[in-house]
């Protein structure tokens, strides 16, 4: 029998991970440890026939984002993520992509000419293509150490049909070492097992199914700095790479859209350092820095950007920005490129849109 155990949230020792129903907002239970959080996604496999590169051969980590255009412009792009290239086959003119194709995809059984950019410049063409489907994998389990659970998760183990193993939906919540709510993964849990667990008397370990997006290797170490608590100082991201900068702006906008801030009153001056300005996700986090302090949130977008504009993101137009080291994202972001492939300054664009939004400036 599973002894009855009162779930504390607020500590963060026992409660870093809180299992919540998405629906009603019940704790299924509380841990301190999550074993499965990082893995591999499912990554496709796309082959290129007849590849012609632009430049420099195209090898190793290719871009967070790369663009497949056709060529006859009938059809919008189609977005691989975290791509990478094996390589073209020897004696062979394909060369072969991995990534995470985004929601759609291309088309089933398009064959037509594509281009390839990675936002930044044309990688190459290809006459044709295929996409190789991933063999079907077992996802791995999530095994939850040393849970609290809540009332209903004792009685459906207790119980122990399919049907009361089968919890749903559910978000995993992840707080920092401070207690403060992080991020949270979406589940659709289904009990695999449990047993006592080691940490505790009246804890068990579960292992459920159902993991959806598991998180990336690569953001592990971005992760890792995070779950210690929210950076002290301004551009701890500075030394990330591209990839994982990005996952720290995940993290950052994921936080950022739970903290309610205190909009500071008009006519505020703000100081964005931009030496570190070389990738888009370095402007937004720059940027969310100048407002909001280390680790703070002012928009990953310029949609964003313009939403957090209208206020309840720390800022009262209107203000003024000094832009120190303006010509570092100038050089680096001042000819990027559109899903479609035209080029355009973002650098510009970011300045166009805190103009609108009664944001004056300057330089230094």
């Amino acid at each position: 029998m599973i002894p009855a155990v009162h779930v504390d949230t607020g500590h963060h020792e026992q409660g870093r991970y809180t299992l919540t129903d998405t629906g009603s907002g019940h704790v299924w239970g509380v841990c301190a440890d999550v074993e499965g959080l990082f893995g591999e996604p499912r990554r496709g496999t796309y082959e290129l026939f007849g590849w012609v590169p632009d430049g420099a051969e195209v090898r190793g980590w290719v871009g967070s984002r790369v663009w497949m255009v056709p060529e006859d412009r009938t059809l919008d792009a189609w977005l691989l993520e975290d791509a990478e290239s094996l390589g073209q086959h020897p004696g062979t003119d394909g060369l072969v992509l991995t990534g995470l194709d985004d929601y759609e995809g291309p088309p089933e059984g398009h064959r037509a000419p594509v281009r390839l950019h990675d936002g930044y410049r044309w990688l190459g063409s290809c006459r044709e293509f295929t996409r190789v489907l991933p063999p079907e994998q077992a996802a791995s389990p999530l095994v939850l150490r040393g849970l609290a659970p809540g009332d209903r998760l004792r009685r459906a183990l207790t119980t122990g049909t399919r049907r009361t193993l089968d919890l749903d939906e559910a978000w995993l919540e992840v707080r920092d070492d401070r207690g403060k709510p992080l991020t949270e993964r979406l589940l659709r849990p289904k009990v695999r097992t449990w047993h006592p667990s080691s940490r505790g008397t009246d804890l068990i370990d579960l292992e459920i199914d159902g993991y959806l997006a598991p998180v990336p290797g690569y953001a592990r170490p971005v992760w890792l700095r995070w779950l210690a608590g929210p950076p002290d100082t301004p551009g701890a991201w500075a030394g990330f790479e591209t990839r994982q900068r990005g996952a720290w702006l995940d993290l950052v906008r994921e936080r950022g859209c739970r903290l309610e801030h205190q909009d500071r009153p008009a006519g505020h001056a703000y100081e964005l350092d931009g030496r570190h300005i070389t990738d888009e996700p370095g402007l937004y986090l720059a940027l969310g820095e100048a407002v909001n302090g280390p680790g703070g949130y002012f928009g990953g977008c310029p949609d964003a950007l313009v939403d957090c504009l209208r206020g309840n993101f720390g800022c009262t137009a209107p203000a003024t920005l000094l832009w120190r080291d303006v010509a570092t994202a100038r050089g680096h972001l001042s000819r990027v490129m559109t899903p479609e492939g035209e080029p355009y300054d973002l650098v510009a664009l970011v300045l166009h849109v805190l103009a609108e939004g009664g944001i004056r400036v300057t330089f230094m």
